[in-house]
């Protein structure tokens, strides 16, 4: 990863949608649920789990934010219908949480009552910072209210998270640990990649002591192997935590972490708002983003001469 990776990143909302469609593929499912379903059921086969995202993260309108409620519904009937093992992944702006912490909540609500319905499982991802307060309270009201099927996402790289996980220890939470992916000043968040890691474990050994079920959500090797050895260390069976990564990374070693026993979900995101979800991947990847700008701007130049 270069300087010039990094620099390149910043062109690539001009790249054309094609491009960045044949680059993303490997990581949505598709435009579609019976793509989303399909691939779902090929992991199965593969004896791994899944977690489904409909991808729609900028809403404006409440009738955009019902109809991803309403996505979600479908998507229970068709996990029920095919007796998928898959549960979802929600994040909440696309549930109308800028438009109205209310209009989240209720259309939250209805998603999580038919997951109830269907014995199946919601989590609430977590987004970037402005919206962590509002995340962690209606995850807690919502747990409150009798709601046992709820899962919540905690970012390691955020200081505040340890904090966090004290604050939700008396509801045994349901939390994936990831390291976080949204660029935040350095006063609220861990930016050394050596800080950000020693979070991650201090976070998944504080979730533990919790009693919490966590999904540790990584592909980095070092933290999977530090949370395979803690694990094993506090001598947890099969079922009581899980490993957790992204469609299209590293697939060979989460099928070997498959044969070797361990639960593995990978996070399934489909829909018609993939376009801003890949550009926030290869963002998150300067390598992958710098050599498709460069191919960019390579035919720009090519037309021009």
């Amino acid at each position: 990863m270069t300087l010039l990776d990094r620099a390149l990143v910043r062109l690539l909302p001009v790249v054309p949608r094609p491009v960045v469609q044949m680059f993303s593929a490997p990581y949505i499912a598709g435009a579609t649920l019976d793509e989303a379903v399909r691939v779902v059921k090929r992991l199965n086969v593969e004896g791994k789990l899944a977690t489904i995202d409909v991808l729609g993260e900028e809403i404006t309108r409440e009738e955009d934010a019902r109809a991803i409620a309403q996505a979600y519904r479908d998507v229970f009937d068709e996990i029920e219908r095919d007796r998928l093992e898959s549960n979802v992944s929600i994040k909440l702006t696309a549930l109308g949480l800028g438009l109205s912490y209310e209009t989240c909540r209720a259309n939250l609500e209805d998603v999580v009552r038919q997951a109830a319905n269907d014995r199946n499982f919601v989590r609430i991802d977590m987004e970037d910072s402005s919206t962590t307060d509002d995340t962690l309270r209606l995850y807690r009201e919502l747990r409150e209210d009798g709601h046992e099927n709820l899962g919540i996402v905690l970012q390691a790289y955020l200081r505040r998270t340890l904090d966090d996980i004290q604050g939700l220890a008396d509801l045994r939470p349901n939390v994936r640990l990831c390291k976080g992916i949204y660029v935040e000043p350095s006063s609220i968040a861990f930016t050394d990649a050596d800080a950000i890691r020693a979070s991650f474990v201090r976070c998944l050994d504080s979730l533990l002591d919790a009693s919490a079920y966590v999904g540790v959500a990584t592909h980095d090797e070092w933290l999977i192997e530090q949370a395979l050895r803690i694990v094993g260390e506090r001598g947890l069976g099969r079922d009581a935590y899980e490993l957790q990564m992204l469609l299209g990374v590293r697939e060979q070693r989460a099928s070997e972490l498959v044969a070797a026993g361990h639960r593995l979900r990978v996070y399934v995101p489909f829909g018609e708002q993939w376009y801003a979800y890949s550009l926030r991947r290869l963002q998150e990847n300067p390598a992958m983003a710098g050599t498709i700008a460069r191919a960019t701007v390579g035919r720009a130049f090519g037309r021009a001469t």
